[in-house]
């Protein structure tokens, strides 16, 4: 039979779910791979660029031609052409010669360098007055100089950005491996929940909170998700929930349950894991402030969230410790140099209790001379007001009692991490 409330300390939580793999692997269309991770790493197929290009517009010569060139002592060479975008350039330039080039124009035989249109003077249809010299190469990219053949452009684990999609479409490259997005089942749970769209609520009932935001959140980071709505404290029913969510086709990988995880007579939670196939309840408990009853078990390989039903700290519990599981079941394992933060000075003292993780909302305001502030937003815990006026969360340590007026902290936003 399981334990209740096996405690542990949030800096444990991390280091637990650190251990975890990725799952599996899928090919994916390169135009879908912002926000992915590589599950292996990229080869560049072809030389970038393949032909040599101009970075400029202007006229493509041979350097040698210009060297002497000044404002005081001109030179002047013939124009014996232009290049054509898009086409293999088939005129050669040859001594004293010049052929007019736009940028990313292919780079005509004989030329070894490009000088830019504003160091030029057209006298005549054929002849330019050249006012610099330039050197060998210069405003010009050689074939390979962008990326050379068979050298590795992205590592295995790498998170695809846009800039990243642009060079795999520069090469060409279609389609890329990485690692699958978990799938990801919510329950909302309790006999006092009713849907988000009820108008008129029934005394003692209040509308599911936890269910849309934690479905908002976890859409707009691109996972697949499947709500099943709401079940009331009925073991029996919840278990059955459970089970579908996680064994049906396609099965869940991850089960995130919100309410049920504190010690009460009709709270189910812990008694419903401990039935479902090859369980294991991790832990009952994180020393942290708001979010203490969260609960991490497994069922074989999936991982099943017990969240805490109070909103506030619902979300807290999300955006600290399930978003980073999340992001290492998907291949990113450096959780923490993607966890961006904004530094900030106090305001106000943040007292603590020496033993737990604080998490204390705050908002961020700038003073006339650009100096940027942060101070706590004052309410209950379960207010959820407290979340919308708040810009971030400051982070007090486990081992700390807490930071004095005037210390710069780390702000961990609400905007969106990675």
């Amino acid at each position: 039979m399981m334990e209740f409330f096996k405690v542990v300390e949030a800096e444990k939580v991390l280091k637990i779910i650190a251990e975890f793999d990725p799952l599996g692997t899928e090919e994916i269309c390169r135009d879908f791979a912002c926000g992915r991770i590589l599950s292996c790493q990229i080869n560049s197929p072809e030389n970038l660029p393949h032909f040599p290009r101009s970075t400029m517009d202007g006229y493509a010569v041979r350097s040698q031609d210009t060297y002497g060139a000044s404002e005081g002592l001109p030179l002047m060479l013939n124009v014996t052409g232009r290049v054509s975008m898009g086409t293999p350039c088939t005129i050669e330039v040859k001594p004293g010669e010049a052929i007019a080039i736009t940028t990313g124009g292919m780079l005509p035989k004989g030329a070894d360098a490009v000088i830019m249109e504003e160091y030029c003077h057209l006298l005549d249809e054929e002849t330019i007055e050249i006012t610099r010299s330039v050197t060998p190469w210069e405003n010009v990219l050689r074939p390979g100089e962008d990326v050379k053949k068979g050298c590795a452009i992205f590592p295995r684990g790498h998170l695809v950005r846009f800039q990243d999609v642009g060079l795999m479409a520069a090469l060409g490259i279609e389609s890329i491996e990485v690692f699958r997005k978990p799938r990801i089942a919510i329950i909302s749970t309790g006999d006092e929940i009713v849907p988000s769209g009820t108008r008129k609520i029934p005394q003692g009932k209040v509308r599911d909170v936890n269910g849309p935001s934690i479905y908002s959140r976890l859409i707009s980071l691109g996972y697949p998700i499947e709500r099943f709505g709401i079940v009331p404290d009925d073991e029996r029913r919840l278990l059955e929930l459970c089970k579908e969510a996680l064994f049906k086709d396609p099965p869940s990988d991850v089960l995130l349950l919100s309410g049920g995880s504190s010690i009460g007579m009709r709270d189910f939670t812990v008694k419903v894991i401990s039935k479902l196939p090859d369980s294991n309840l991790v832990f009952h408990g994180i020393a942290i402030k708001p979010g203490k009853p969260t609960i991490f078990a497994t069922s074989g390989k999936k991982a099943i969230w017990g969240l805490p039903g109070h909103p506030v700290s619902s979300m807290i519990v999300m955006l600290f410790f399930v978003e980073p599981f999340l992001h290492i079941l998907e291949g990113l394992k450096q959780e923490e140099k993607f966890r961006r933060t904004i530094r900030a000075e106090l305001r106000v003292n943040l007292p603590s209790v020496h033993g737990r993780l604080d998490f204390i909302r705050v908002k961020l305001h700038r003073d006339e001379k650009g100096g940027l502030f942060a101070e706590p937003v004052y309410g209950k815990s379960a207010m959820i007001s407290t979340m919308t006026e708040a810009d971030g969360l400051v982070i007090i340590p486990t081992h700390s009692e807490g930071f004095e007026q005037g210390t710069e902290v780390d702000v961990l936003p609400f905007h969106l991490n990675p």
